[in-house]
């Protein structure tokens, strides 16, 4: 992945934005499945992660850095939201790879709290070199606190998967956006909550090709209390409430 093919077609600019708020217990390991997901594509020419650190207060910045170490870098703001965070994160990609032309450069995002798939990067690249502007992959949930694996299945029966191997889901832990489609969809939204799904709305909108494919898999936290509201672990937790109401 050496930075030798700068403007090159031959393979892609690759950035990876991870938004994270208090997360020195999951960092780590998210950064290290993402460094293993980059290394492991042969369609990657180059590329940086950037954690965007938003109102830590806990050595989440700190592990980062250490983890990254010229392989990325983190940027830190206090805006208490996701969409605020995803964007700076977004900037930064774009800045570090401002020799590189718009169609040739990659901005995958996942969660602190998750953990891309080895061939998370090459799926979503596989669907880039067809010519798709975007991609919205799936999300697994390995457990949920103390919830034995066959109830755990029964709350996420209705995560729906397509037959043709799409799906309708659209979550900000497994999304990837060519360079030119982001800028041109406007990029991220100053949003609390949903920045994920008015973002998307927008790339669909402004005419881009879009691939939902469950070949592009992230395995996300169980947890039942979120750091924003009415996003995925507050839905988890109505589930797991509603099982046994």
């Amino acid at each position: 992945m050496s930075e030798s093919t700068r403007g090159s077609s031959s393979g892609w600019a690759v950035g990876v934005v991870v938004p994270a708020c208090n997360e020195e217990s999951s960092v780590e390991a998210c950064l290290d499945s993402i460094l293993e997901s980059l290394s492991t594509s042969s369609l990657v020419c180059a590329s940086w992660v950037v954690v965007a650190a938003d109102s830590c207060r806990d050595r989440t910045v700190d592990i980062a850095r250490s983890r990254l170490s010229g392989r990325g870098t983190v940027v830190e703001c206090y805006a208490e939201s996701p969409g605020v965070a995803r964007r700076l994160g977004a900037e930064a990609v774009l800045q570090h790879f401002a020799n590189y032309p718009l169609e040739r450069v990659w901005i995958a995002n996942t969660d602190a709290d998750s953990y891309p798939a080895k061939d998370w990067i090459h799926q979503q690249l596989s669907l880039a070199e067809q010519g798709y502007g975007a991609v919205a992959g799936i999300v697994r949930v390995e457990s949920i606190g103390t919830l034995r694996p066959e109830t755990i299945h029964t709350v996420l029966d209705d995560y729906v998967f397509h037959s043709d191997g799409t799906h309708p889901h659209v979550h900000g832990a497994n999304l990837g956006f060519r360079g030119d489609a982001y800028l041109d969809a406007g990029g991220w939204s100053n949003l609390r909550l949903a920045e994920d799904h008015c973002l998307w709305s927008r790339v669909r909108a402004k005419g881009w090709r879009i691939a939902s494919s469950i070949g592009s898999v992230v395995t996300t936290s169980g947890r039942l209390i979120g750091r924003a509201k009415g996003g995925f672990a507050d839905n988890l937790r109505q589930k797991v409430e509603r099982l046994y109401a």
